[in-house]
């Protein structure tokens, strides 16, 4: 029997393999002989295996004979290809960014943009007013008596009470009126045609309820009253340019809305206001487009008008109209003229007492100069179309 050397640990079972396969290919004739060795790799016969590591060494060439299996060395022990990195280290505020992602940054965004919006909302200019207890902050210059198109005209009150000394703007002695309604309105019936060219305003005259009827006559004498004011002439429709309209309840949104109220009612905040202490009425952007007229003021009128209730009445009508059509306060054009219906004259028509509503939060201090000027108390906007 041959014995063949191995490089690798013998034992007797591979002795005897190696010799069997030797017999196997010579003593039986089975086979064919073992070709010489010539350095030309020629697999004529399955290998000897190799018991030990060199079975399983990585990168070896696996034979019929081995088991497929993978190696017992993980290929990343064994041939590395790069260096562990060192973990990073972060500090408090890239936890907080890793664990928050993109919101760590649009935070401080967001804050920054309600910051201005609230800067700017804090410092931007005052509304113009549209109450005869202030001035307007886009006040027209001159002798203009008709609305300035495009101007936003909302009631606003400083946020205390202000004390003035405007002898004229005291409510004068007279007739009895109810104090406080209910706070709501009904529409007074009754519709008109349509008066004057132009771009059309449609209104509705409202009552609120609770007011005692005897101290105005009546529904039907107020709205006659005010369709009669504003379909003269000499009211707005005088330049061609509006045309005005009654309407009645089934009209579904009116332009504005002509409303007697009582001065518990006027004196509210979303109303008129009370912060300087007179009877006026205004006109409220807010409280559905409302023309709002101070029932004190219907009944008793103004002391610059002295005992003409019915030119008060006309000039309130107007004024307070006008304030929905657009117009601004105006100061008096011209000594002894006749005043614009859009000066204050519900408080006078002299400059030097209306000018004082000009140092009211939110006033316009150029409004009304304090020229010494007086004006004649006038109730249309074009008194002699």
């Amino acid at each position: 029997m041959d014995r063949v050397k191995s490089d690798a640990r013998g034992d007797e079972q591979r002795t005897q393999y190696v010799a069997s396969s030797r017999r196997s290919a010579h003593g039986t004739g089975r086979g064919s002989p073992v070709p010489p060795r010539t350095g030309q790799y020629r697999p004529t016969a399955t290998p000897p295996q190799r018991v030990g590591e060199d079975r399983y060494r990585p990168g070896g060439r696996r034979t019929s004979a081995e088991p497929l299996r993978a190696s017992w060395k993980p290929q990343a022990e064994s041939e590395p290809d790069e260096p562990r990195r060192k973990p990073v280290k972060r500090g408090k505020f890239g936890t907080f960014a890793k664990t928050y992602g993109w919101r760590v940054y649009a935070l401080p965004i967001l804050v920054v943009i309600t910051a201005l919006v609230v800067f700017n909302t804090a410092t931007g200019p005052a509304e113009p007013i549209a109450q005869e207890g202030r001035t307007s902050a886009a006040a027209e210059s001159g002798t203009g008596s008709g609305p300035k198109s495009g101007t936003a005209v909302l009631p606003e009150n400083p946020a205390k009470p202000v004390n003035l000394n405007i002898p004229t703007a005291e409510l004068p002695k007279g007739g009895d009126f109810t104090q406080a309604g209910k706070g709501t309105f009904h529409v007074v019936p009754g519709s008109g045609p349509k008066i004057g060219q132009g771009k059309l305003y449609t209104y509705t005259v409202e009552v609120e309820d609770g007011i005692d009827p005897a101290s105005y006559a009546g529904d039907d004498s107020f709205g006659n009253a005010v369709q009669g004011i504003l379909s003269d002439p000499r009211s707005w429709t005088f330049d061609g340019k509006k045309a005005l309209q009654r309407v009645d309840a089934s009209f579904p949104n009116p332009t504005f809305r002509v409303t007697l109220t009582t001065p518990e009612t006027n004196h509210r905040p979303d109303v008129c206001g009370y912060s300087i202490t007179y009877e006026t009425s205004c006109y409220t952007e807010s409280f559905q487009r409302r023309v709002v007229i101070n029932l004190a003021r219907w009944v008793r009128g103004a002391i610059a008008f002295g005992g003409d209730m019915t030119g008060y009445r006309q000039y309130a009508i107007n004024h307070e109209v006008g304030h929905a059509l657009g117009g601004v306060h105006v100061p008096c054009p011209v000594n002894d003229g006749p005043a614009p219906v859009m000066m204050q004259q519900t408080l006078g028509v002299a400059d030097n007492y209306v000018a004082q509503l000009n140092d009211l939060p939110g006033g316009d201090r150029n409004a009304v100069p304090a020229d010494g000027k007086t004006c004649k108390p006038n109730a249309w906007p074009s008194p002699n179309p």
